[in-house]
């Protein structure tokens, strides 16, 4: 597969993923409207964005600064120890 190269396209792809996320988000709680509900996704919601920043930023820049991922199985496959 190509790599996406153009940067409009880079963009609009990152915008939908936003509104992809928002439209779950809320499809969730107007399912369940409780307070529960909103801070479980609101934790959950956070938590995955921790993740993805300690998956790309904090492993590429504080333990191993050689290492350059191309994506989340990229990242698996480091964390179990086989490299590309």
């Amino acid at each position: 597969m190509k790599d996406l190269t153009s940067s409009f396209w880079i963009k609009f792809k990152g915008l939908m993923f936003l509104v992809i996320g928002i439209v779950a988000a809320v499809l969730i709680f107007l399912d369940n409207p409780t307070w529960r509900t909103a801070v479980l996704l609101a934790v959950a919601i956070w938590s995955f964005c921790r993740f993805y920043y300690f998956a790309f930023y904090v492993i590429e820049k504080y333990v191993d600064p050689g290492y350059k991922f191309s994506g989340l199985f990229s990242f698996l496959k480091y964390m179990m120890g086989r490299r590309k």
